[in-house]
């Protein structure tokens, strides 16, 4: 699905300018499509808390549960007219907290983060209600009930019209034309990131460059679009809603004035880079020396609480799916035992937070002479080498294919998680070998433990290509929440069920 979506837009950014603005602005006003989409939002919490509501009354006073008192008999309408006046008081709060704002949307995981917020002051603002009206009688388990299914079943609806604005981004629709001024290594890198990851809703058209000439290409078929005299013009005539500083190749009296010109401007958005986009990711903090905040780049990315919630939601998962799955990983040790001479869990040493070493277990899946076996075919050695894997391994054994599948060899990592040396999810864990060729990205991989499962596991797994792999991990790191890493859990079953890519 990512292959295809990046296909779309490459071939939208491969059109000359002109013919992609006419792409970009064809049919619906940018304005119009984001009144249309923010009515989708409104109509679609909406209905999705009167489902949650009907669905938390089926919970408490039809579905005969043992948890509740059974003799306690309610008024559906009652419930029902006491939802129409929660419902617009929890959707004004959704508003309050930013939820129908462009910026809080389509940007990741930090909308539910949102949902979840709001949903839960609203159900708080009814308890203090119960709390100061006595004759406002309102089931408990049916408010928790309905707080819990109205947290899904928004996030449900927000999630589908999240994908759908993804698959209208491919064909030019929800796009804001976007411009790197200056040209250097960090403006190409900011170039190629954009230009990959087309759900980030920014179309870049060209850079801004004082002392190149007009039409010179720089990175594929972007160009030099003029100079920053230029750039009232270039921002009226193509419609440009960002413009992005390169830092690193500007001086510090251009930076101020863009700034001055169009830092508080209504109808345009000044990003500002970081100057250091290969250490960036890590994250920063600010503290005071003698009343002078500097800047420092944190060693790991997940600090305090951040830290304690990826713990206890690893700790939460891996303890019962070990107790729940342990005859099956008797059976798969039998299996690899009976299958071929050798150990049956095979340690791979790979990298860990801070660049500590451990050994990764695995069911084996291969044969124990697997190297004399690889020296008979020198083209898959060779590939190898340079991709990490092999699609056709004449090295697996029968059930080690059928593990490979359907990802069971890994379930022993569920160990390494307990061990506190990897996480459900994360990047994907490298070897030593492999750390050069994540190149200036190399010390952002090792401020978080690695995963089980990540955005390369749910994206096309070994069908991934390594760059594409190295993309993701620094996008999962750079953008890590605990909603992120729920919304990975969530997706890996399905993937791994199917088998696709996985070898």
């Amino acid at each position: 699905m990512m292959n295809s979506s990046l296909t779309k837009m490459e071939a939208l950014v491969d059109r000359p300018l002109g013919s992609r603005m006419e792409i970009l602005q064809r049919g619906v006003s940018k304005a119009m499509q984001w009144r249309m989409f923010g009515l989708s939002l409104l109509a679609s919490d909406f209905v999705m808390l009167l489902a949650a509501s009907r669905l938390a009354f089926f919970v408490r006073f039809e579905a005969g549960l043992p948890i509740f008192q059974l003799y306690v008999v309610a008024n559906p309408v009652y419930y029902f007219r006491l939802l129409l006046i929660l419902a617009p008081i929890w959707m004004i709060i959704y508003a309050v907290l930013g939820l129908y704002k462009r910026e809080n949307l389509l940007g990741g995981v930090h909308e539910y983060s949102l949902v979840f917020r709001g949903t839960t002051i609203g159900l708080l603002l009814v308890f203090v209600a119960g709390f100061l009206q006595p004759e406002l009688v309102i089931a408990r388990g049916w408010m928790l009930s309905t707080w819990g299914f109205s947290f899904l079943l928004v996030s449900f609806g927000r999630f589908w019209l999240r994908r759908a604005v993804y698959s209208l981004r491919s064909r030019g629709y929800f796009l804001a034309g976007a411009v790197i001024i200056g040209v250097n290594a960090e403006a190409c890198s900011l170039a190629e990131q954009l230009t990959s990851w087309t759900r980030s809703g920014l179309h870049l058209l060209g850079f801004i460059h004082d002392t190149q000439p007009v039409g010179s290409r720089v990175f594929r078929r972007l160009s030099i679009l003029g100079s920053t005299k230029d750039l009232e013009s270039i921002l009226q005539t193509y419609d440009v809603e960002e413009i992005i500083l390169a830092t690193s190749a500007l001086r510090r009296d251009d930076i101020l004035g863009i700034f001055s010109r169009y830092g508080v401007r209504s109808d345009v958005n000044v990003r500002l880079s970081s100057g250091l986009f290969e250490i960036i990711t890590t994250g920063l903090n600010v503290k005071e020396f003698a009343y002078v905040p500097l800047v420092g780049v944190n060693r790991v990315r997940l600090t305090g609480t951040n830290r304690v919630m990826k713990l206890l939601l690893d700790y939460g998962l891996t303890i019962p799916v070990l107790v729940l799955i342990s005859p099956v990983l008797l059976l798969l040790a039998v299996l690899v035992r009976l299958g071929s001479k050798g150990p049956i869990i095979y340690r791979r040493r790979v990298m860990g937070v801070n660049g500590r070493q451990f050994d990764a277990f695995k069911f084996r899946t291969m044969y124990s002479n697997g190297d004399a076996i690889l020296e008979q075919h020198p083209r898959l050695k060779e590939e190898l080498a340079r991709n990490h894997k092999l699609k056709d391994d004449p090295r697996v054994t029968p059930i080690g294919r059928f593990m490979r599948r359907y990802s069971l060899d890994e379930l022993p990592q569920l160990f390494n998680v307990l061990r506190r040396e990897m996480s459900l999810a994360g990047p994907r864990m490298i070897s030593p070998q492999e750390v050069p060729m994540y190149n200036q990205w190399a010390i952002n991989l090792l401020t978080v433990p690695p995963g089980i499962t990540g955005l390369w596991q749910v994206s096309g797994r070994s069908d991934v290509s390594y760059e594409e792999r190295v993309r993701m991990d620094m996008y999962y790191i750079r953008n890590w929440t605990i909603w992120l890493d729920l919304q990975l859990l969530w997706q890996t079953v399905p993937v791994v069920l199917r088998g696709r890519g996985a070898y």
